[in-house]
Parts: structure tokens; C-alpha cells; sequence
């Protein structure tokens, strides 16, 4: 089960990137070309949230599923000397908790916005301020801080 999410949950970070961009391009075109806000506009920002949410529910069960975490909660004091331990027992899951948040509050916003160029704008803001949390977060393989395959 530990491999399928680990497969799923790498997989399906690209659909969650993805969409944050799409998300984002749409909300930038919208906001400076003032364009009306149609309903792939509203059908970008909800499936956006929602594969958001997608990913932190098979990120959470992997969270619960790890060794590496198993090992972490149970040595704290030793695992916090080590960086790849800390970053996937601390810093990757709260920073992405907070991603999809700030995912979350946006899309809740953007809903209930009036205007078409508020909506854009709420979601350019939120959307982008996510996506920098994750770009953070994510393992690439040239991150600094820990590192994983593009595809697991």
C-alpha cells in the first residue's frame, strides 16, 4: 500500500502544478485583459481546489504510512538533527497543509466575489502565494533541502 500511495502521491503532484497554473495564467489573462469571468473560469478554480484536496488526503494517509515518519514521531530528538528527516516529518507536510489552505480560502473567496476582475485578482493572489509554498515544499531533485525522483 506504502508503494501505491508513494506512486499516487508523486503522480498526482504534476496534476495539482498543472492546475495551479492553468489557474493562475487564466486569472492573470482575466485580471489585465478585464475579461468576463465564465464558468471554465469558475470550473478552473473549483477542480483546482479540489485536486488540491485531492493530493492532501493521499499525502495525509502517506503521511500515516511512512517509515520515514514512523521514525520521526518515535525519535524526535535524534530525527530533528536530521535534515531529510525533519523536512518530510515537519516541513513538507506543514508547508503543503498551508498550501492547500491558502488554496482553499482563495477559491472560497474568489466564489464570492462580485466583480469578474476581483475574482481574477483574489485568485492570482491566493493561487499564487500557494503555488510559491509549494515549489518550497516539493522534493525536486536539485532541492537543497531534500531531494526525490520526478516520477516514484
Amino acid at each position: 500500500m506504502y508503494q501505491t500511495l508513494t506512486f499516487l502521491h508523486s503522480t498526482l503532484r504534476w496534476l495539482v502544478l498543472i492546475s495551479l497554473i492553468v489557474a493562475l495564467y487564466k486569472a492573470y489573462r482575466g485580471y489585465f485583459l478585464k475579461t468576463a469571468f465564465t464558468k471554465k473560469d469558475n470550473a478552473i478554480r473549483h477542480w483546482t481546489a479540489t485536486i488540491a484536496h485531492l493530493q492532501l488526503m493521499i499525502g495525509m494517509t502517506l503521511y500515516f504510512q511512512s517509515p520515514i515518519i514512523k521514525y520521526f514521531l518515535k525519535n524526535f530528538s535524534a530525527a530533528k538533527e536530521n535534515f531529510d528527516l525533519l523536512f518530510f516529518g515537519l516541513i513538507h507536510s506543514t508547508l503543503m497543509l498551508i498550501a492547500v489552505i491558502i488554496i482553499t480560502i482563495g477559491s472560497a473567496m474568489a466564489k464570492r466575489k462580485t466583480l469578474d476582475n476581483e475574482k481574477f485578482k483574489t485568485m492570482l493572489i491566493w493561487y499564487g502565494l500557494a503555488l510559491f509554498l509549494i515549489f518550497i515544499a516539493i522534493p525536486w531533485p536539485f532541492s537543497p533541502f531534500a531531494n526525490r525522483p520526478y516520477f516514484r
